[in-house]
């Protein structure tokens, strides 16, 4: 069971200062130590920055009156005002199979208008929004069952409410899919494996598109299941899904048509990736942030400049070991590489041109994150500006080897550049920012005010 204390839409703030922020709970009869935090970035110019969060308890549990039971955080129903009104997502879907839709002798002006603009219409409606107007009358409910409304669907704003019943009820409509996010459903029991299983062995053969990030309930049995009933499938979510183990990542190698696969913070072993590279060579975008079970990154740069050529964003953030030769196979592999992230790599030393090496081989290069990397200096950065013309964000954040005279190369030569992220860099200060500022206004240049 969920209750939502605060939500707000976000407002824009101008300004980079810190605020304390102090919303209104709300009053829950049932006392609880799990709390969800979702945080709403699209407003902001820069990532999150949370400097802390108090929350205030109680030592002992208070009493409860005798009309209140304890809520097991287990129980994922629909909450209270849901139950109420009958707008529950599993509510709903159950009374597709029981209501009785009354006859009407026309539709009003509904039967002047053709099919495709009624579904142009609806196409704009939440899934709860269509799950209540199927209940109005049989025209309208054929349309909201129509499994063409249902080619793109996310699930992720309704996590807290998604079962299996939910996903048996959506089976009938969901036979054309094509793109389906289920990020965040699923927890704690909610869906199970073979839940899961059924949904996609009837919906899975046209999906395109599979989001399934932090989904928790994921096991062997459901990749297994996603290779064999997803023979169209190019896209692949399973970041933050740490309850995967690592010997099944094997089944993804059967994927022979992917081109993004995300698998940021997973046990994947070095073994089932190798054989993924080897057999998903179509591989456009990869995620390979946090995946501290890989031995050796230099053997993975290497499968994958000699098999991944048609490559162009690669995360390897946090990756522990790759150094300046699996750099060396990368650039000479991979060269419509586009974007790449080799923030926080520490075995990374410019001192061994691994950066010049890269910024000669990878002219395309769009965004270039070498975060926290505190051997970056002036020579990388006028190579950068001599090779990657095309170049739209660099972070170099916490170097202190670079100058202002070599940034200014910089902006000078990539007329492209929208972010530069100079925080924590010594040499450049608050000054150097705001004559940087001005002479390069199209520029969002971040100094982090925290320093």
């Amino acid at each position: 069971r969920w209750e939502i204390l605060w939500s707000e839409a976000p407002t824009k703030v101008n300004g980079p200062q810190a605020r304390q922020f102090t919303p209104c709970i709300k009053q829950v009869n049932f006392p609880t130590n799990l709390i969800r935090l979702e945080v709403n970035s699209s407003l902001l110019d820069y990532y999150t920055e949370l400097d802390a969060v108090v929350l205030h308890g109680v030592k002992e549990r208070p009493v409860l009156s005798l009309k209140t039971s304890m809520i097991d955080m287990n129980d994922i129903d629909e909450d209270e005002d849901e139950e109420k009104y009958g707008c529950g997502m599993d509510t709903l879907n159950k009374q597709f199979s029981i209501v009785t839709l009354r006859e009407w002798p026309t539709n009003g002006y509904f039967d002047k208008l053709p099919y495709e603009l009624i579904q142009l219409i609806l196409s704009h409606l939440t899934v709860p929004d269509l799950c209540r107007l199927a209940q109005t009358c049989k025209l309208l409910y054929q349309h909201c069952c129509d499994p063409l409304q249902y080619i793109h669907l996310s699930l992720q704003p309704y996590w807290a409410r998604i079962n299996d019943t939910s996903l048996e009820y959506l089976q009938s409509r969901c036979t054309l899919i094509q793109w389906l996010n289920l990020s965040w459903t699923g927890n704690r029991g909610a869906i199970s494996v073979s839940g899961f299983s059924r949904f996609l062995k009837v919906c899975g053969s046209e999906l395109v598109r599979l989001e399934l990030s932090c989904g928790h309930f994921l096991n062997e049995t459901c990749l297994e299941v996603i290779t064999e009933m997803c023979p169209n499938l190019q896209e692949l979510n399973l970041s933050s899904c740490d309850k995967i183990p690592p010997q099944a990542f094997n089944h993804i190698a059967k994927v022979g048509s992917l081109k993004r696969l995300i698998l940021y913070r997973t046990k994947v072993e070095q073994t089932a990736l190798l054989s993924i590279l080897n057999f998903c060579s179509e591989l456009q975008h990869l995620s390979l942030g946090s995946c501290v079970m890989i031995e050796d990154y230099d053997l993975i740069a290497s499968m994958m400049g000699a098999k991944c050529k048609k490559l162009r964003s690669l995360d390897l953030w946090r990756c522990k070991n790759i150094t300046e030769n699996g750099i060396a196979e990368l650039a000479s592999g991979c060269q419509l590489l586009e974007e790449l992230d080799l923030g926080w790599c520490p075995t990374l030393q410019s001192s061994t041109g691994c950066f010049t090496n890269l910024a000669r081989k990878l002219p395309n290069l769009q965004k270039l994150f070498l975060t926290a990397n505190r051997s970056v200096c002036d020579t990388d950065i006028e190579e950068l500006a001599a090779n990657c013309t095309r170049l739209r964000q660099l972070d170099i954040l916490g170097t202190r080897m670079v100058s202002p005279a070599s940034l200014r190369k910089l902006l000078e030569s990539c007329k492209d550049l929208s972010l530069l992220d100079v925080s924590f860099c010594s040499q450049i200060d608050n000054r150097v920012v705001l004559e940087l500022n001005a002479n390069f206004p199209n520029v969002f240049i971040k100094k982090s005010f925290t320093q």
